[in-house]
Formats: C-alpha cells, sequence, structure tokens
C-alpha cells in the first residue's frame, strides 16, 4: 500500500481552501496554514476540518514536521519569510494552479499578461462552449483550478488565467496553447523589476513541446522564447499585416486568409483590438469554428468593473473601469473613451512614476480627481498637463466631476491603483462608484 501523502496548504483564500480539498479527496494528509486569525479564515478552518484537516491560524512561521510538498496561494510571495522558511527545510513549494492542472485530463488553455486577461479568457470559454466544447474559465478569473477540477472532472478545456504570482511557485505546468497578452510594468511592488516580472510569465511555455501554440506579441517573441526555451509552435499577433493573427478595424483574420467581421464586438477598437486576434488565433487552435468565434464575440458582454458603462445623466456618461489597477491600463481605458474624459483616479500605487500618462492626460482628459494614497504623487506628476484637484475619496471625486462635466463628455473611474487603502477590492470600489454615479447631484 502506498505511503500517505502528508501536505501542507499554505493560506485559507479560495485557492488554499480549494487545494485542501483536492488533497483531501486524494486521501492526503493536510495540514493547512494561514497567518490570519480573523472570521473569514476561521469559516475557512471550520469548514476544512470537518473535511478531516488539520488546521493551524495564526501561524508566522511553518509548523514543525515532515512534508511531501506545500502548496501555495498566490496571495503569498515567493520570497517572503513564510515560503523562505518552508524553502530551507528543503520543502517543495507547488503552486495551487499548477496542482490542479496535474490532476486534469482535459486539455489546456493558460493565458497570462498585464492587461486584459480576464475578458478573454471568459471570451475564450464562451467560445469553446459555443462550439460544443465543455470548457471552464479558473485561476485568477472563474474558480481556484483546483476547484474547477474537483467540480467539472470531465470538462474538455480548462481556460486558466495565469498571473505572475502563481507563475512564481511552477515548474512543469504545460498548456496546450499559452497566451502572453502583453506585458507592461505591473506588481513592480512585488517583482522588483519588469524583466524579473516578464521572465516569470516566461515560465508557463517553458514545458511547451511540438503540438503545442505559444502566442505572444511580436516584440515579445524572441525574449520569451530564449528565457523559457519552450518548443512549441511560436505565432503571433496585433495590428501589424504580418502577424500570424491580426486585427484590422472590424476584422480578425489568420495569415493569408480574408477572416471574420466583429463589427460592433467589445474588443473591435485600437486598444481591445490586439487582445482579438491573440484570442482568435487560441480559439482556432482549440478546434472552433471561425464563424462560431465570430458569432460569440459579437455577443460578447463585459466584466463587471471593466471599462463598464454604469449609467448616464444630463447627457454626462459614467464608465466604471475599477480593474484598471496599473497605469498603463489607466492609458488604455481613456484611450478607449469615445468622449472628452473627466478621470477619477488614485488608491494604493503600484508604482511611484505617473509620468507615462502625461500624453494621452493631454490629449483626451478634461481634468482629473484624485483619491487615496496615490493622490498626492498623481497631482504632482500630471498637475501641469491638466487640472488636478485632490478629493481623498470616492464619494468626493464623483461630486466633483459631477459638477465639471458637461453633456457629451465621460466620467471615467481608472484609478492606476488598487484599491486596498479605502476598500476591501476592485469590485467593492467600482460598486461604490455605480452607486454613486446613480444618484441625483
Amino acid at each position: 500500500m502506498a505511503a500517505t501523502i502528508r501536505a501542507m496548504v499554505c493560506g485559507l483564500g479560495a485557492s488554499g481552501v480549494a487545494a485542501a480539498r483536492l488533497l483531501r479527496a486524494e486521501g492526503a494528509e493536510v495540514l493547512a496554514v494561514d497567518g490570519r486569525d480573523a472570521p473569514e479564515s476561521r469559516r475557512a478552518a471550520a469548514a476544512l476540518e470537518a473535511l478531516g484537516c488539520a488546521v493551524a491560524l495564526g501561524a508566522d512561521a511553518p509548523p514543525a514536521g515532515e512534508f511531501a510538498v506545500a502548496v501555495v496561494s498566490p496571495g503569498l510571495p515567493a520570497d517572503g519569510a513564510f515560503l523562505s522558511e518552508v524553502r530551507r527545510r528543503g520543502i517543495p513549494l507547488l503552486s495551487e494552479m499548477e496542482l490542479g492542472w496535474s490532476r486534469f485530463r482535459g486539455r489546456t488553455i493558460a493565458v497570462t499578461g498585464s492587461n486584459g486577461k480576464s475578458s478573454v479568457v471568459k471570451a475564450l470559454a464562451e467560445c469553446l462552449e459555443a462550439s460544443g466544447q465543455r470548457a471552464v474559465p479558473c485561476g485568477n478569473y472563474g474558480l481556484p483550478v483546483c476547484q474547477a477540477v474537483l467540480e467539472a472532472p470531465d470538462a474538455a478545456w480548462l481556460v486558466i488565467e495565469a498571473s505572475s504570482f502563481q507563475l512564481e511557485t511552477c515548474a512543469e505546468i504545460r498548456p496546450d496553447v499559452a497566451v502572453l497578452m502583453n506585458v507592461l510594468p505591473n506588481h513592480l511592488d512585488r517583482h522588483g523589476t519588469l524583466e524579473t516580472y516578464a521572465r516569470l510569465k516566461a515560465r508557463l511555455f517553458a514545458r511547451q513541446r511540438a503540438g503545442d501554440l505559444a502566442l505572444t506579441p511580436p516584440e515579445w517573441q524572441a525574449r520569451f522564447r530564449e528565457w523559457s526555451g519552450g518548443e512549441g509552435a511560436w505565432r503571433t499577433f496585433g495590428t501589424d499585416a504580418a502577424c500570424d493573427f491580426r486585427h484590422a478595424p472590424h476584422r480578425l483574420a489568420a495569415r493569408d486568409e480574408a477572416g471574420i467581421d466583429v463589427a460592433g464586438a467589445y474588443f473591435d477598437n485600437e486598444v481591445l483590438g490586439p487582445n482579438a486576434a491573440a484570442l482568435y488565433g487560441a480559439a482556432l487552435a482549440a478546434g472552433v469554428p471561425a464563424a462560431t468565434i465570430a458569432a460569440t464575440l459579437r455577443a460578447f458582454r463585459p466584466l463587471p468593473h471593466r471599462a463598464e458603462p454604469v449609467g448616464e445623466s444630463g447627457g454626462v456618461r459614467y464608465v466604471n473601469d475599477s480593474k484598471a489597477t496599473n497605469l498603463s491600463a489607466l492609458v488604455a481605458s481613456v484611450r478607449m473613451q469615445d468622449r472628452p474624459v473627466w478621470l477619477i483616479a488614485g488608491g494604493r500605487p503600484k508604482e511611484t512614476d505617473f509620468s507615462a500618462a502625461v500624453p494621452i492626460l493631454r490629449e483626451r482628459v478634461r481634468g482629473a480627481f484624485l483619491i487615496g494614497e496615490a493622490a498626492a504623487a498623481m497631482a504632482a506628476a500630471w498637475g501641469a498637463t491638466v487640472p488636478c484637484e485632490i478629493c481623498g475619496t470616492l464619494d468626493r471625486a464623483v461630486a466633483a466631476a459631477r459638477r465639471a462635466a458637461a453633456p457629451g463628455e465621460t466620467v471615467l473611474l481608472a484609478p492606476a491603483c488598487t484599491s486596498y487603502d479605502q476598500f476591501r477590492a476592485y469590485g467593492e470600489r467600482g460598486d461604490a462608484f455605480r452607486r454613486l454615479a446613480s444618484e441625483k447631484g
């Protein structure tokens, strides 16, 4: 009889709970550990204890004992004190994402990048479903991968959104189709440099072999191919005619084909068009007919908090892009608007230099209303370009924007920051903006 595996699960968020459930379903002995001892973690602990897991809350160091593996939730930095001690003890680290993927018997599309991943994952899953192939969106968007495997073991596809946090502790993952959307400054507070951040994303391609597809923007292909050593079929996407999959106004096409009509689709614009080209290549590789892709994209509805129109009052449109949590996403969000913009930005910054937004602010923004911890730094960077008002809180910013905006203009929430100084998550911030936008001035 095989010996029972003893596993440590680090973190009791959704990913950690899913990993513990999967390991217990396989008969492993599980100790789940979390540095918090709060109502939410206690509820998770009680549910896991009912499954036969041991739980340690309020742990600031790994518990003593021998473990075959430590399964890591994405919230724990790989070089932090807790996981550094796990490594020092010789316990292998395994991403929750990779644990789930390793148990799945179907095929996988994995999407990484700085911006636009979730919408592409959602659209890919919908394309696969429309073609009659069951697909589960999971990872950083949708279910944790371990939960997806538990709940849909017979699915044909997992469509995984893979973040740099998850890839820190991945070594073996091999998607049938791997997609790099883009690489822009993001999470540098955790990863230090853009190159370190990009090299983590290259891990998604490292195990690919003949028969697998590796999709990247043309400007990143050579570096990702070198860094990863991946031996899949490398293809490019974008708006250039030389790309293997390309977006032109109202059309998506592979090289040397007429392509499909996507006029009016969410992705049919200068900002999201390259994402659509990547999506098109991935969906074709997964066996989705081109006509099905076209119909699905024309019917696609965006996720909440992603360039989401939330109302119009007095001829002023309100757009919630609370998910725009870095400067590159703010720039893209402003570019997507077809009216003059009054911008609401700020929160807890991931970056320290906000000057890259100056050209788009000069071109399309009438004024900025700034909130949270980044407000003063944003005002210093932008004040010579557009009028800036430090409002402090979102409710004051919306009120100020309502007074300033005229019919035919847009009030846009695109914070370029996380929400954690004033909200629990970007979704809570977006919901607050939606509510404030609907109030009468």
